[in-house]
This record gives C-alpha cells, structure tokens and sequence, in this order.
C-alpha cells in the first residue's frame, strides 16, 4: 500500500473540518522539546553531578561542551538537505533513534573520551538535526499561514519546556542524572521515533491535500513544494543574512545570559528572590510576544518586526548594566522577554515565508548552523568578560550598539520577490 493510499483517510475524514497540519505542528514542537539533552539549558540540569561523578573540572567541561557545540553544529548543514530529499518524516525518525540511542549511551560513559563523543553527538542529534527537522515540518506545511502555525508551534514549545526543564532537574536532584538520562533516551526510542514514524509526512501534497489546507481554487495562488529559492541563491540575497545575523546575535546574548543570569545580576545588587521574578517576566513577556509576534507576522513586513525585536534587545542590553533596583531589573526583563517571543517567531517564519518550500530544509540548516555557533560563543564571551573586568557590563555595552545596527539593517533590507 503506498503512502497516499493508506493516509486516505485524512483528506476524507478530516480534509474539511481539520487539516492535519496542526498535528504536524503539534509534533514538531514535541520534537523540539525533545532536544533538550542537546541543549544548554537540559545539559546545565546536570552539569555538577556530571562532574562530580566524572572527576571533571568545570574549565576542561567548557572546553569540551565548546567543542561539542561547534562540531555538532555540522550535523545542521547535514540535515537540512536530507529533508528535502528523503522528507521529514523519515529524517525526524532517524534522528529521534539516533538521539535517543546516545541519550542511552552517555547515561553509561565513565571516561573523558567517551563523555566528549557523547557531547557532541547529543549536541548534534539535539541542538542542531533535530531542531532543523522540527522548523522544517511546519515550513513544509504551511505558506499563508505560516505566522499564525508557527506562533502556536512557539508556544505549544514554551509549554512543553516548562514542564520538562523542572521535571527533569527535580528528578535529577532527586535520582542522580544517570537514571534520569537513561530514562530521556529510552522515551526518545519508545515515544518520539515512533510518533514521528506514525504522525510525519512529507507535504501536505503527498497525502492529497494542499498547504494550509486550503480548498482547490484557492490552492491554486500557494507556493507549490518544487518553487523556491536554492541555498546558493538565499545565501546571495541580503534578507538571509539580515535574518540569520540577528538570529545568531540574540542567541549570543540570550545564552551568555540565561546561563550566567544569576552572577549578572548579583553583580547590581539584584538579590535572590527578585532573580527568580525577573526570570518569570522574561517568559511571560516572551509568551505574550509569541502570540503578538505571530499576529503582526501576518501584517508586517517580517524585517520591520525582526527589527524591532532586535530593538527591545539592545534596549535590555542598555537597561541591564542600569538594573540596580527591581524597577530597573523588570524592566531588563520585560525588553528581553519581548524580544525572545518577537525574535523567535521571526526566525521560525522568515525562511519558508521568504525563501519558499522547495529546499527550505537546507535553507533552514543554513541558518540554524549560525544560531549554534553563536550559543556556543555566547557563554564564552561573557565568561571572559566577567573574569577580565570582573563585570558583565563592558560586552553588554559593546554589544548593544552592534544589536541596533543589525535592527536598522533589517528595517531597511529588501525582500527577494522571485522564486526560482
């Protein structure tokens, strides 16, 4: 039986009252969430136990974690090509084994050479392969109303990250990481690659249906999968670097920050209790910006709103160094967390929304390469800062100006208006 035939059902029994792209936006955004042993954030849950039952310093961890990240970071350029040619829901398969098969493996190293395979094959499963595919999916699905898909898929991810990152630290704390590493990579076999084998398909077109889940007369006016800009051709064109330069720089700055927000705010006086508040507004503002961000996406041009976000985010940067008071502090966080949400809708949409469907998964590998180089130099740079100058206040002022610029640059940027 082909695939047309047994997904028959979804164009007859769900074409006219459901488009099945919602639940490709419902995976995709599991699949992200299902990155965080690759990520940061997952990684920091666990980094002192590691390291304690390792016999590892935290300076040879960096060391290893940096490396990870930008070897890893190779496994989007890999991708992204992989899912226009084999589709994502083969891809999506794979790599959530793959994933899942390492989480296994590293909950079982005892060696420093083990542990620095087992980094950058969890950075580059995680952070780098599996959050292309799951941008890709719902780019592959939706056109007209790509924004609004993806303003879900942003906060359908907010939601899944706050029950998992407290989940996973709470039974870190309480079982030690092993187990709770074990654990991640088994539901990542028995969970995640079987509902991507299920649930994925290529396009919407290869079960029948049309983008957006739009009738056939008004299909008629939606991008079709083989149009699109080539990679060499969106790599050419201003837009793309506009957008992937702000990407990478809010990844810069939100990394260094979000992993040293404790330090950076003692240093103004900030005490604890009010750091902890000061985290609730980012998210809470960045919730707010998603579901603003995908509206306006609708009706702005997209540089005019990844301006903006780059914007508020040079406004954060100003207002950090100033944050002495709680007034100041949640001002810090509400410019930050608008940004976050703004920013992050931009990212998801830009690519299929300007470059097309037909190699976006390149296009999109492209980019996220440059957002895992830059989370990697992040913490990095800050770390520096903080050890030469004994303050985060001198990057944050040099940086700031350079974040405005790239707002201005993508106020002004002009859009390509032809496919290839």
């Amino acid at each position: 039986m082909t695939e047309v035939q047994s997904l028959q059902y979804m164009p007859t029994t769900m074409g006219r009252r459901f488009y099945a792209g919602w639940i490709h936006v419902a995976v995709a955004a599991l699949a992200m969430v299902a990155t965080l042993p690759g990520r940061s954030q997952g990684l920091g849950m666990i980094t002192e136990p590691l390291l304690a039952d390792m016999h590892v310093s935290h300076v040879s961890f960096g060391q290893m974690n940096f490396a990870a990240t930008v070897i890893g970071g190779a496994f989007c350029l890999a991708c992204g090509p992989l899912i226009d040619w084999l589709g994502a829901r083969i891809v999506l398969t794979l790599v959530s084994a793959a994933l899942g098969a390492t989480v296994l493996w590293m909950s079982r190293v005892h060696s420093a050479a083990e542990l620095v395979v087992a980094l950058t094959l969890t950075r580059g499963f995680g952070q780098s392969a599996l959050s292309v595919v799951s941008l890709t999916i719902v780019g592959k699905w939706f056109v007209k109303r790509l924004p609004t898909a993806m303003a879900v898929y942003a906060i359908l991810l907010s939601i899944g990250f706050c029950i998992a990152f407290p989940t996973v630290g709470a039974a870190a704390a309480h079982s030690g990481w092993r187990p709770v590493w074990w654990w991640i990579g088994f539901l990542l076999l028995i969970g995640m690659t079987p509902i991507a084998w299920l649930l994925v398909r290529r396009t919407p077109e290869s079960i029948g249906l049309h983008a957006d889940g739009e009738s056939e007369s008004v299909a008629t006016e939606v991008a079709s999968p083989a149009e699109g800009f080539t990679l060499a051709a969106a790599l050419a064109s201003p837009a793309f670097w506009a957008f992937a330069l702000s990407a990478a720089a809010f990844g810069l700055v939100s990394t260094g920050l979000m992993l040293f927000n404790e330090a950076v705010l003692s240093e103004h006086g900030i005490d604890a209790s009010t750091i902890r508040a000061v985290m609730g507004v980012i998210v809470l503002a960045g919730l707010f910006a998603n579901f603003g961000g995908g509206w306006l996406a609708e009706r702005w041009p997209l540089g005019r709103l990844m301006a903006c976000g780059m914007f508020l985010l040079a406004a954060s940067l100003f207002a950090l160094p100033a944050a002495h008071g709680r007034g100041a502090a949640y001002a810090y966080a509400a410019a930050m967390g608008l940004s976050a949400g703004v920013v992050t809708v931009v990212f998801f949409v830009c690519w299929g929304k300007v470059f097309g469907r037909r190699h976006l998964g390149a296009i999109q590998g492209a980019a996220q390469l440059m957002t895992v180089l830059s989370s990697a130099a992040g913490p990095w740079l800050l770390a520096a800062s903080m050890e030469r100058w004994h303050s985060s206040t001198s990057l944050l002022f040099w940086l700031a100006p350079g974040v405005a610029g790239l707002g201005i640059f993508c106020w002004f940027v002009p859009l390509p208006k032809q496919l290839d």
